[in-house]
């Protein structure tokens, strides 16, 4: 069943996303930054609110009216301000579904990645908080409604000495104290939501927390023109002596508020909580057995703290040096956070398949792929390969399916990451010429599954990371494309253009390295860490 789902899950989001690659690029495309989009949505919220307070008055009477100075006399700041408070709120409840369905419809949201789901489901409950208490405060029919509603609705809950909703019977039973306790409780529960979603990426490394600058920018001027063509406005005055009788809610924060009125609150509740209780449930239905996680070889760690920097997770840390060697620090390996997707053994110096004398054991190693299994796979590989333009291809499995590739000019590599690919490993098949060239494919740009395989391995092959690609390999003879699941049929076409470039080389023949000098940071020829043991 939940696979079932996924699947469908996965076709209508890769439509979507193509779509928007098309129109904006894979590195700008606002579906693989919704969790920084979220971020960026309650800053805006956070701006456009404090403006709104300093005008705001905390009185029955002052409530309302000021709310309408704003919006009416004030429209060309305050009513922009008040509408983009509006707009931004309802954008990041869009942005947070999105991004929780399309975690689970992508599978990643089980394993060690638990944690973020966990938190995630627990935040909805202080997004829904935060908002729906903000419209109590402009004190309108609508929010009158709110009011009543919401009272009924709690008091089913067995916690409360007296009924709620008597404080809602008439205009004398509501007091300006009502309304400094909105205020208290309309700033305390957003706060409380920036500290879950902190706690939301406690556990990633390199969390992005802010979208790209096109990104922000696009989106805000497109929520500045909606502010200014469709202002937010009240619904007239709230009177507790009369009855609301029709009203027009905000439906991505009020879409419960009808059910309550059709159905009793104590079914309401067992579908919030249910609901809520199946989505923290959903890491463990069913359990994933995960592979092993990263260990290390202490024989071959000199401590210098690559993986620590590359790990997705922050699964790989750095501890004192026990075992006598003269170096200050040893990578120690948390299992709880690894998600085996083998970023670590990319970053490792040691990692190499050049080794003569012996084995290819690196620092850090991924026990379900070693590096000498993936010297021993390249070689099975590459030893049937025939023709002038043999192309040997290193894929993600999470990326397009290789097998279909496979064919007497192509040899496939299926790896957890195409980050866990030491870039040695590339410079050992071509000038050892076990292919003519080397593709790489993975995840869209942007959309690593792993995080940051892509965006780590674009820094190292562009000389901007360790471990390098040495310039001796003729970049030519290189090519990559991150396509993503569901992008077999253009890979198809990216390996047949490659190899077409391939043929019109001819074979490979080693020479001396290409005179352009390396970038500042990049070490001498005669001092490339990557390829460098101990």
């Amino acid at each position: 069943m939940i696979e079932t789902i996924q699947r469908a899950g996965r076709r209508a989001f890769s439509l979507i996303e193509h779509a928007f690659d098309a129109a904006f690029g894979p590195r700008i495309n606002p579906l693989y930054h919704l969790g920084a989009l979220s971020f960026f949505f309650f800053w805006v919220v956070a701006a456009s609110g404090i403006y709104v307070y300093v005008f705001f008055e905390t009185s029955i009477d002052g409530a309302y009216r000021s709310v309408e100075y704003l919006t009416h006399a004030q429209w060309y700041v305050g009513g922009v301000a008040r509408s983009l408070h509006r707009y931004a709120s309802d954008a990041m409840v869009i942005s947070v579904l999105l991004h929780l369905a399309r975690e689970f419809v992508l599978d990643r949201y089980r394993g060690v990645r638990w944690y973020a789901w966990l938190t995630g489901v627990i935040l909805l409950w202080f997004l829904y908080a935060s908002g729906i208490g903000g419209y109590w405060l402009v004190w309108d029919r609508l929010a009158q409604y709110i009011a009543l509603v919401t009272s009924e609705w709690l008091d089913w809950l067995p916690i409360f000495a007296e009924p709620i909703a008597r404080n809602f019977l008439n205009s004398a039973s509501v007091n300006d104290r009502f309304f400094s306790l909105l205020v208290f409780m309309h700033i305390g529960i957003p706060l409380f939501l920036l500290l879950g979603m902190w706690i939301h990426i406690l556990r990633i490394s390199r969390a992005k927390t802010n979208p790209p600058r096109l990104i922000m920018i696009g989106t805000s001027l497109a929520l500045a023109a909606l502010s200014l063509v469709y202002p937010a406005l009240s619904q007239g005055p709230a009177d507790l002596d009369t009855l609301v009788s029709r009203v027009q809610p905000d439906w991505f924060y009020l879409a419960m508020y009808p059910l309550i009125d059709l159905w009793s609150p104590g079914a309401v509740w067992a579908l919030a909580g249910g609901g809520t209780l199946l989505l923290m449930l959903l890491p463990w239905l069913p359990h994933r057995r995960e592979e092993p996680a990263a260990v290390v070889d202490l024989a071959n760690c000199n401590g210098c703290g690559r993986c620590f920097a590359d790990c997705p997770y922050s699964a790989v840390i750095l501890q004192p040096r026990r075992d006598g060697l003269p170096f200050e620090s040893q990578a120690v390996v948390e299992p709880d956070l690894c998600t085996a997707c083998g970023i670590c053994v990319g970053a490792c110096p040691t990692a190499t398949p050049f080794r003569r004398v012996s084995d290819p054991v690196p620092g850090i190693d991924m026990p379900s792929l070693t590096t000498r299994d993936i010297r021993a796979r390249i070689l099975a590989a590459t030893a049937s390969l025939t023709g002038k333009d043999r192309v040997m291809v290193f894929g993600c499995r999470s990326g397009p399916d290789l097998a279909s590739l496979r064919e007497p000019g192509i040899a496939t590599l299926a790896l957890p990451c195409v980050g866990a690919l030491p870039p040695s490993f590339i410079d050992f098949v071509i000038s050892r010429r076990h292919a003519d060239g080397v593709l790489l494919a993975g995840c869209v740009a942007g959309d690593c599954y792993q995080r940051l395989g892509v965006e780590w391995t674009e820094q190292r092959l562009a000389g901007q990371r360790d471990p390098y690609l040495r310039r001796r390999v003729p970049r030519e003879r290189l090519a990559t494309a991150w396509v993503g699941p569901s992008g077999a049929t253009t890979l198809a076409r990216e390996i047949a253009a490659f190899r077409a470039r391939l043929r019109a080389m001819g074979p490979y023949r080693r020479g001396p390295a290409p005179p352009p000098a390396a970038p500042a940071s990049h070490p001498p020829e005669d001092r490339d860490v990557s390829y460098r043991v101990g």
